[in-house]
């Protein structure tokens, strides 16, 4: 709209004025009629009082599931057991095979038996790999894997120890260690260096005994 004189001007402050007055009767017309819904709402909850939801007797209450119990004192047991079971002070050179790779089979265990574990006659089920562990560290991870793998029925895996490279020295601490501590698992019938596509120096095939059937273990 073009204003072309001071009535235009008049006239749309005029109209401005109506807007705002008209806006500001819509508002207290609104406030008034929240005002009432609000008393009669007031009004109505002191005349009916505190009000209770009335209990469903269809609906059945249960009581939520207790948590599972964890075996903390056992788990701590086994760890206990197994710490003083695997000895660093066990001395494997007597039991090892000084043949051109260093092996150990258990007394009653026919030497095929370490032939066809070095062939590969036995397929890898499970890996352990031990590298940039501590030596307690390492020590508690093969008492599990050993006794987790048995308990499953496995029959050959590999244990993955390292050449000792990355040692002070070159020297292959783990390795030596390794070897002992599986020798002292009754659960190990053989074990023979890897091949080197399994590993070769850096790794162990380990035979694990066959596992009692379901119905007689904890007896």
């Amino acid at each position: 709209m073009k204003l072309t004189s001071l009535k235009d001007l008049q006239h749309v402050q005029r109209q401005l004025a109506e807007a705002q007055a008209l806006a500001a009767v819509q508002e207290a017309a609104r406030r008034e009629i929240a005002q009432r819904k609000q008393a009669e709402k007031e009004l109505f909850s002191r005349a009916v009082g505190a009000v209770k939801t009335l209990p469903d007797p269809r609906k059945a209450h249960l009581k939520p599931p207790l948590p599972q119990p964890v075996a903390l004192q056992q788990q701590l047991d086994e760890k206990a057991v197994m710490r003083e079971a695997l000895s660093d002070e066990f001395d494997v050179s007597t039991l090892l095979e000084t043949d051109e790779q260093l092996s150990f089979r258990r007394p009653g265990i026919g030497t095929d038996v370490t032939r066809k574990l070095r062939r590969g006659e036995w397929s890898i089920q499970r890996e352990l790999d031990l590298h940039g562990l501590r030596t307690e560290d390492a020590r508690e991870a093969l008492g599990v894997f050993i006794r987790e793998t048995f308990k499953l029925g496995l029959r050959c895996v590999r244990v993955v120890h390292g050449k000792g490279l990355g040692s002070p020295g070159k020297a292959p601490v783990l390795k030596s260690r390794v070897q002992g501590w599986l020798i002292q698992k009754n659960e190990v019938l053989a074990f023979v260096q890897a091949k080197p596509a399994d590993g070769g120096a850096g790794a162990l095939l380990v035979l694990l005994q066959p596992s009692p059937p379901p119905s007689s273990r904890g007896r």
